[in-house]
């Protein structure tokens, strides 16, 4: 399967499970594709509104360009959402990142990895309000 089936299925895998858990969903078929900002997904469920930028990968890490980043933040503050990254890795599920938290990489692009999302992420139903994990701050080096 090509990158963008991959892409889209991932997507539509995200917009069910959000209405499952009675969210309002829109999908941005084609987001990315125009000069406007659009994220891949927009839900709320009346109390929190997200845009959502999707990506499902096969590795550890994904790269996202900075000018990405920007049109979701744009779209997010113009539309008084907040702006999330939701990244599903193989066989692992989805983790959920706001997207302000997102480090800048060695060049122009922003890394996330597994390894990062596994401590700050959120998985889904931390994500959608069903649970809160409380999570321990270890010094380094240990």
């Amino acid at each position: 399967m090509n990158k963008k089936g991959k892409g889209t299925r991932g997507e539509r895998e995200l917009f069910h499970q959000l209405w499952e858990q009675g969210f309002a969903v829109v999908r941005a078929a084609g987001s990315g594709s125009t000069s406007r900002p659009s994220p891949d997904l927009l839900a709320s469920n009346g109390r929190k509104t997200f845009a959502i930028e999707c990506k499902s990968v096969k590795g550890e890490k994904k790269y996202f360009s900075a000018q990405e980043l920007e049109q979701l933040h744009i779209f997010a503050n113009t539309f008084g959402a907040e702006a999330w990254l939701a990244i599903r890795f193989d066989t692992k599920g989805w983790f959920f990142l706001e997207a302000k938290q997102i480090s800048k990489s060695k060049g122009q692009n922003f890394l996330l990895s597994y390894t990062q999302l596994q401590k700050e992420g959120l998985q889904f139903e931390e994500f959608i309000g069903k649970y809160s994990q409380q999570r321990l701050i270890l010094p380094e080096g240990i």
